[in-house]
């Protein structure tokens, strides 16, 4: 099972507003497999020090730097944490604080000092979760399994959950000629199969509350319809997996929803270039990094696209957006691009990320539909 920690909207203004004399963030993968999580500890131990090298170089205060670097040091030594994880971690420390989220993306090891996050490392597991979760239903029961990117599929316990149909409806079986009011025949069967759907959607919702992840139904036809009738879950996806899931293993129908979730992801990144194109014709869209600092830091950026792996390093000034490039990483610098997304969140813009493959013109770093031309 990969142990996630999603970052909510929340999370993200909080970090983008962030600001202080020392801030460390950190990304590299991880494995879910706890026995195997020695090699990450010392990797996450490589790249503290390569932080703390940096701060030392640019004459950071001493005592703070060792309280920084004492946060660090009882996270890799802390045992049961490494027990837990998913595919990749990112970590943003400070002398004060330090933060983890565990993401369901395979990040690269990134480590970079600043007095600002890093945050596009954490924006990728928002923008496509590799992890879903199939709600495999018929009238016999039901099964929730967990669907990660190169994992065994794991059906999830969910307190609550309902047995079958004929349980839901405390019942020995949901098909009966006898009739009271609307109860009875076929159309009974259809009332009962709704308190059914509603009793597995409380149970699920308990489970799934507040994540983003997307939920994929595995259902018979009328079962699928009735179940969307009641679903209070924002995440469902609109495409099912048809057939009788009693029928498919946990293995089958998590190999069938990973192309479900491909197709979602290729979808939204096929929605978002389809609106750049339009917007592009209309001078209101941009690759060029510098001109996508001005217009976010004006507040004129409605969705931006980052190349999740591409670091260009330098300033933003804080007024007019102007950029300074700096020829490599360091303490007194931060990532443009990065900033750039910073600063379209905190101003109610979208940002999505990205592989290199799916920005519109390769190369780049940044591409931006703006609110207005700029």
């Amino acid at each position: 099972m990969l142990y996630l920690d999603i970052p909510t909207a929340d999370d993200y203004a909080d970090l983008a507003a962030w600001r202080g004399d020392m801030a460390v963030s950190i990304a590299l993968p991880t494995t879910p497999v706890s026995i195997e999580t020695d090699a990450d500890r010392i990797q996450l131990k490589n790249l503290a020090k390569e932080a703390s090298d940096q701060l030392a170089a640019a004459n950071a205060d001493k005592r703070r730097l060792a309280l920084l670097i004492e946060e660090l040091d009882d996270l890799i030594e802390d045992s049961a944490f490494w027990e837990y994880q998913a595919r990749g971690l990112v970590i943003y420390a400070t002398p004060d604080n330090l933060r983890t989220f565990r993401v369901p993306s395979t990040l690269q090891p990134l480590v970079k000092v600043s007095d600002r996050f890093h945050l596009k490392p954490l924006l990728r597991s928002t923008t496509f979760c590799h992890a879903g979760f199939v709600l495999a239903l018929a009238d016999g029961g039901v099964r929730l399994i967990e669907v990660g990117k190169d994992l065994p599929a794991v059906e999830v316990a969910v307190p609550e959950l309902p047995a079958n149909a004929a349980s839901a409806a405390g019942k020995r079986t949901i098909a009966t000629r006898s009739y009271s009011g609307r109860i009875g025949g076929g159309e009974g069967k259809k009332v009962r199969l709704r308190q059914y759907a509603r009793k597995v959607d409380a149970a699920v919702r308990n489970i799934l509350a507040g994540g983003q992840v997307p939920l994929i139904l595995a259902a018979v036809e009328a079962l699928d319809a009735i179940y969307r009738s009641v679903n209070s879950y924002p995440h469902l996806a609109d495409q099912s997996l048809r057939g009788n899931p009693e029928r498919q293993s946990a293995a089958a129908l998590a190999s069938a929803a990973r192309d479900v979730l491909d197709t979602l992801y290729r979808e939204r990144i096929a929605r978002w270039h389809e609106r750049y194109q339009r917007r592009l014709n209309e001078d209101r869209a941009t690759t060029d990094l510098a001109r996508s600092a001005r217009a976010a830091t004006a507040g004129a950026v409605a969705s931006l696209l980052v190349d999740m792996d591409q670091v260009v390093n330098g300033t933003v000034n804080e007024t007019d957006g102007t950029v300074t490039f700096a020829e490599s990483a360091g303490a007194d610098s931060y990532g443009v691009a990065d900033e750039v997304a910073r600063r379209v969140l905190l101003t109610g813009g979208e940002v999505l990320s990205v592989r290199a493959e799916d920005m519109p013109e390769p190369g780049k770093p940044v591409a931006a539909i703006l609110r207005y031309p700029i």
